[in-house]
This record gives C-alpha cells, sequence and structure tokens, in this order.
C-alpha cells in the first residue's frame, strides 16, 4: 500500500513540520528545508536535525522528501543566475543530506530568452558539476512539469534527454504530479490515457526511476498547460484517476504527497491539522478500499 502524505509547513523549526505530519495522519512528508523565497538560509543547527530525525523514526514518518527553492533556475542561460542557482540546489542537497532525507525535488528550470535544447543542456552541466564533488547521499527528483512558458520539464523526452545525458544519472529520479501530467497533455483521466501514459514513461525513462509522487486534482483540463491544484475529487483529474494509481502494483511502494490547497492558508504557523489535508487524505484512503468510485 502506498505511503500517504502532504506537504507540512516548516513555520517554527523543522521538528514542527513532521509533528504537523504526525497530527494529520501522514504516512509519508514533504519539506522546505529553508524559505522557498530566499536565496540564503541559516544553516542548519545540530540539535535541530537530531531532533527532526527523532521525530521522523518515532512517528515512523518515511520518507520524507524535500522540494528545493522555485528560485533555483539550472537552465537559465544569464551565467550568473545559474551559478548563484547551482550554488542554491548544492545548499538544499547538504541540508537534505544532513536530514537523511530520500531526495530533493526540483523543477528543471526554464530557458527564458534561450532555447529548450540549450536550456536542456545547461541543465544536464549543472547537474554534472554539483554531482562531481558528491560522493554519497540524496538524490536529485526531476519533477515533470505543467508547461507554462518556457518551463522545462513537461515533457517526457525532456527529463530523459537530461538523465540520459547527465555522468550523474545514478544520482537521478524523478517526481510525477498528477495535476502536471493532465496540464501537459498526458490524458491520465482516462483508462487507455493513463496505460499509455505510464507505458511512455517506461519507455522513455524506466518506473525504477520513479520515486514519488504528488497528488493534486487540476482546476484545468487536459492540455491546458496551466499549473493550478484542485483537492482531491474537485477537479479534472477525478477520483477514478485517483483509484487507479492508488491500486496499481507497480506505484504500490512509492510515497505519494499532496499539494493541494490549504485551507488555513492565512495561519501557516498552525500546530493543528489543517481540515483540507484531513478531507484530502481521507478522501485517498477511502479510494484504496472502494470498489467503484464515482
Amino acid at each position: 500500500m502506498p505511503r500517504l502524505g502532504a506537504h507540512m509547513s516548516i513555520a517554527g523549526g523543522l521538528p514542527r513540520a513532521v509533528e504537523r505530519g504526525q497530527a494529520t495522519g501522514c504516512d509519508a512528508l514533504q519539506i522546505f528545508t529553508k524559505s522557498a523565497s530566499q536565496w540564503r538560509a541559516r544553516p542548519l543547527p545540530a540539535e535541530e536535525i537530531a531532533t527532526f530525525r527523532a521525530r521522523a523514526e518515532e512517528f515512523d514518518i518515511r520518507p520524507i522528501v524535500a522540494h528545493a527553492s522555485y528560485l533555483i533556475n539550472l537552465a537559465a542561460p544569464e551565467p550568473t543566475l545559474r551559478d548563484r542557482s547551482m550554488a542554491a540546489l548544492t545548499d538544499e542537497l547538504d541540508r537534505a543530506d544532513a536530514l537523511g532525507l530520500l531526495g530533493v525535488v526540483l523543477h528543471p528550470g526554464s530557458y527564458t530568452t534561450g532555447t529548450e535544447a540549450g536550456g536542456l543542456r545547461l541543465v544536464t552541466e549543472a547537474i554534472d558539476g554539483i554531482f562531481s564533488t558528491r560522493v554519497a547521499g540524496t538524490k536529485l527528483l526531476l519533477e515533470h512539469t505543467a508547461g507554462q512558458g518556457t518551463n522545462l520539464g513537461h515533457r517526457f523526452e525532456h527529463l530523459a534527454t537530461i538523465i540520459d545525458g547527465a555522468s550523474a544519472r545514478d544520482r537521478l529520479g524523478v517526481c510525477l504530479d498528477t495535476c502536471h501530467l493532465l496540464a501537459a497533455g498526458y490524458d491520465i483521466a482516462s483508462e487507455q490515457g493513463y496505460a499509455d501514459t505510464f507505458d511512455a514513461f517506461e519507455s522513455l525513462i524506466g518506473i525504477d526511476r520513479l520515486h514519488v509522487l504528488h497528488l493534486n486534482d487540476s482546476k484545468f483540463a487536459c492540455g491546458s498547460r496551466r499549473d493550478r491544484h484542485d483537492h482531491i475529487g474537485r477537479g479534472w483529474v477525478g477520483l477514478k484517476t485517483f483509484a487507479r494509481l492508488l491500486r496499481d502494483p507497480t506505484l504500490a511502494h512509492l510515497p505519494m504527497v499532496l499539494e493541494t490547497p490549504k485551507d488555513d492558508r492565512q495561519n501557516p504557523a498552525a500546530t493543528t491539522p489543517d481540515p483540507g489535508d484531513l478531507r484530502n487524505l481521507q478522501a485517498l484512503r477511502d479510494l484504496i478500499g472502494s470498489s467503484s468510485p464515482r
């Protein structure tokens, strides 16, 4: 059975995210290891690292993944921004290593004023540069994207090009997002489209590269190229698709985490479970045991 969880706020310190996850009923977890909107971050104190690890073990919340800052853009044609992005991602990997996380989820980046092929080449070169001095530790999980603007990663071919071209390919994995898949034109909402999508993924990348799933419904229909998450069962992905994912034996070993909208958006420091997370997790668990989702 998949280990279900959600993205949790780190307000009040990293251990509080694990405590929020436990209160919400999470088996797995996703966090930011620092503010996602800032380049710099304070070093992680040894005591905070130890408490985080202890809480995760105590509550049996595993695996835990980090999501990298949205500022990072390895595909940037501007050398200054790309160098800054590489330094920031290196720090994110260091923090994840210290915390014992499975991986760091990263959007491949946007080629902006460059070209798609050039952007993919820059991402590959940046990854190799980062991992050239890293001998072990946390994996980098490239996230499939919705395809807005000049963002890379919305085609499986993009991810395959990066992975196949990297010397550090053994350190790379993939994160799939149900909202992004649909938005990018992969019709996972139909039975045949679901099968075709995962057949294509197996052929181009390999299911062994898939390490985590983001479970989000979509406010827009297939092919919209718009990244707008919705609550489970309220959007275009639909309950039948989530039931297929949850019961798919090839995915049963994977952590699946929510990035659905929070009901308590004005209070990220709240210690009580978010009602939206509770509803969405329960909806998923109901689907595992239901014989005929609507």
